[in-house]
């Protein structure tokens, strides 16, 4: 993949955007044709439904596309009409490193919940955390889901990387042992723990907004191997996402 700032025509043919195939040890990635810095890969075209569960690199302009074909409503030509810049957030050092965690109990997922944020209306968050010197991302997630939830978890695997106005965002599938504890011993800036159902969560104001139905989704189907990566520069929680 390439960072440098230029243009990208998507590409389609019919209702299927056509990209580059390029099959790794343990995956497959596509490419936008022409963002790749080595050999070209094979084309296939995709469906809106399989490119949204596809590992498309550069994730930013993968974000930019799957948007603007799914706010579409599938009309194609409307995308390829649109020149769409060529952004890779993953290139970019980060300005703070984060880590989530998410813990399904029961058919809930455990979030925090702001009733009245300074700005945005209601949402939710995935516990988590900035990562301290010295911590490796699990170690931040273990962490910081005892001190926001009281709950002491184990990291399973990781199921996404998300990409967000200078962060990057490791997010893992926990179990958790105890309950919710006091809050008056929780430190979640004003927020409080609780248990979401899963079907709940794509209509849920959520943070980060293009986690929140596949959550849902990786939950009913299968978590994603390896993780899931995300750009995500949505800032309206309250709007529907369907990309």
């Amino acid at each position: 993949m390439t960072a440098e700032p230029h243009l990208v025509n998507p590409h389609f043919d019919g209702d299927r955007l056509v990209l580059e195939e390029h099959r790794e040890a343990d995956h497959v990635r596509y490419l936008f044709p022409g963002t790749g810095t080595g050999p070209g890969g094979t084309l296939r075209a995709l469906t809106l439904a399989e490119a949204l569960h596809a590992r498309i690199g550069p994730a930013g302009t993968a974000e930019a596309v799957l948007r603007a074909w799914a706010q579409g409503a599938g009309a194609a030509e409307g995308v390829e009409a649109v020149e769409v810049k060529v952004a890779d957030p993953a290139a970019v050092p980060p300005v703070r490193v984060r880590a989530g965690a998410i813990v399904i109990r029961d058919g809930h997922v455990l979030l925090i919940h702001f009733r009245e944020p300074d700005e945005g209306g209601p949402h939710y968050e995935i516990p988590g955390g900035g990562v301290e010197a010295g911590e490796t991302p699990e170690e931040a997630a273990v962490r910081e889901l005892r001190e926001e939830t009281g709950l002491h978890g184990s990291v399973g695997r990781k199921v996404a990387r998300v990409w967000k106005e200078g962060r990057h965002e490791h997010y893992f599938l926990m179990t958790a042992e105890g309950s919710i504890g006091p809050a008056e011993t929780l430190d979640t800036y004003g927020g409080t723990p609780v248990w979401i159902p899963v079907p709940d969560l794509p209509a849920l104001p959520l943070w980060p907004r293009r986690l929140s139905w596949r959550i849902e989704h990786w939950h009913r189907t299968g978590w994603p191997t390896p993780p899931a990566e995300l750009a995500d520069s949505i800032t309206d929680l309250q709007a529907p996402c369907t990309w």
